[in-house]
């Protein structure tokens, strides 16, 4: 069982491989929130949509004050598996008959932008964070010859075209395999498309931060939990984000770069949350392409490179998804995962690392970054979509143009204060009859009593007529006592025993 301090830097038992060459060690301190203060705009979170949005601002001479629960870099972006594409899940055939042909043009300028904007960045501030251009690859889950193989095919053709159309450079190549994949499972055919990119998450994060923490109209404050964000004064002209601690930051505007906006309903019923799971396994240097690569899988598998040392690389794959909360078999996944890259990759070695993370979907496959609903002065970041570090960079310009009165098209795209289209109503009746089943959970109990709880085990216990309580017991036997409910929205969290954390279903 890790230390509790270890939960400080980062969201579960379960370290990422983007430790294995930038430990927490070398990460920057910043001092706690001790006093009340007033800034331009107060940024919520040290990810990757709080540290773009900062960024762009700073530059612009907007005073900055940034606010971190626990240690920077401490989220989603810290579990992240590290990819930049102007692809999106929902694939770009999708999108256009949900949402539009220009929807669809504005997703694929404001990726391409991202993932640039990466380049951009760490060329001008010298930030050595494994940034590079390499094509990416969707395959068909099923082999050749498969039931399911040529359907694969021909949406794969169908993709190629409406990616061009778009003004990718995408083409579906027969009996193309990647380089490396020498196992026995063929799953030649491919649609390629070009110009994609990928980096390492944490040094570009930590690089950019060491710049802001270098300006004079930045600061930042870790272990500075927030507990509300409001609009206040003379019509709401005024935004004061109020601490733990009971300090408050008042300022102009504030971002809201949480992973999930602080408020209890709206955007937070439009969407759904899902576990996803990682390893890098080691596999010689030279010996398998560097691209990215996804399946067509339901969850889809990914795939990337990053350098491990001189000898290897790590192969490190994502997927075997779920909704958050709503199952336990964590060892069962990542057993997957493993199986599925030796199948295909015979050098493969050692599995060195192993976690999980979360991830946003919106019911209309769009993120939602922008001004939040019903507010003026508030903004938010939320949907990732499986692009979390894309749309954290498209939040960095999108929200920092709307800060500062330019006009962005893009915004129509990912405003939060969009209307669903009627198409979308079914799924999300659907959503929240699925989110209110949960809600059973207020009259169960995963124990009967706490001695049925095993050291560094957790579990609810549901007292009669009374709320439930989370229940920990650490390693000495030691038992600590929280509430149950989520404060989002009063949902009673589950135990995951595989990264130690209450996970909200």
């Amino acid at each position: 069982m890790a230390s509790k301090s270890h939960f400080l830097n980062t969201s579960g038992e379960n370290d990422p491989v983007w430790v294995h060459l930038e430990p927490y060690s070398k990460r920057p301190q910043f001092k706690k929130l001790a006093e009340d203060i007033k800034t331009d705009v107060c940024v919520i979170g040290s990810g990757i949509a709080g540290v773009s949005v900062s960024y762009e601002l700073v530059q612009h001479g907007v005073n900055v004050v940034m606010l971190e629960a626990r240690e920077i870099l401490s989220g989603e972006s810290g579990r992240t598996s590290g990819h930049l594409t102007s692809g999106i899940d929902s694939g770009f055939v999708e999108l256009v008959s949900k949402r539009g042909q220009s929807a669809a043009q504005m997703a694929v300028d404001s990726h391409t932008y991202a993932l640039n904007r990466v380049g951009e960045i760490s060329q001008k501030l010298g930030i050595e964070c494994e940034y590079r251009h390499l094509p990416a690859y969707d395959i068909s889950q099923y082999e050749r010859g498969q039931d399911g193989h040529d359907d694969d095919v021909e949406d794969f053709k169908a993709e190629a075209k409406k990616m061009n159309e778009l003004g990718m450079t995408a083409s579906f190549k027969e009996g193309f395999a990647v380089k490396g994949w020498d196992g026995k499972v063929d799953q030649r055919d491919a649609v390629t498309y070009e110009g994609q990119a990928t980096f390492h998450p944490t040094k570009y994060i930590l690089g950019v931060l060491k710049w802001l923490g270098q300006q004079p109209n930045f600061q930042c404050y870790t272990r500075s939990r927030v507990m509300s964000v409001e609009e206040k004064g003379l019509l709401n002209k005024e935004v004061r984000v109020s601490t733990d601690d009971g300090h408050t930051v008042t300022c102009a505007n504030a971002v809201e770069a949480t992973c999930i906006p602080l408020q209890k309903l709206s955007v937070i019923t439009e969407l759904k949350y899902f576990r996803t799971y990682c390893i890098a396994i080691r596999v010689p240097k030279g010996s398998v392409e560097d691209c990215l690569l996804y399946d067509s899988k339901d969850p889809y598998h990914y795939v990337r490179l990053t350098a491990c040392d001189e000898k290897d690389d790590y192969i490190v794959i994502g997927g075997e998804d779920h909704k958050v909360a709503q199952e336990n078999e964590a060892e069962e996944r990542y057993m997957e995962l493993e199986s599925w890259v030796r199948r295909r990759f015979t050098q493969a070695g050692s599995v060195d690392y192993k976690w999980s993370g979360q991830t946003f979907e919106p019911i209309d496959y769009t993120a939602f970054i922008g001004k939040n609903q019903g507010q003026n002065h508030i903004y938010i970041n939320t949907g990732d979509f499986g692009n979390g570090l894309t749309h954290g960079v498209v939040a960095g310009k999108l929200i920092s143009d709307e800060i500062l009165g330019i006009e962005n098209e893009w915004s129509k795209l990912y405003n939060p204060k969009r209307i669903p289209s009627l198409s979308k109503v079914p799924e999300m009746m659907a959503h929240d009859l699925e989110i209110n089943a949960q809600y059973k959970r207020l009259l169960q109990s995963d124990v009967r009593d706490i001695e049925d709880i095993l050291p560094g085990e957790g579990g609810v216990l549901n007292p009669t007529l009374k709320k439930p309580v989370a229940v920990y017991k650490d390693d000495r036997g030691n038992v600590h006592k929280f509430s149950a409910l989520c404060p989002h929205m009063k949902g009673v969290v589950c135990w995951n025993k595989d990264e130690k954390s209450w996970d909200c279903p």
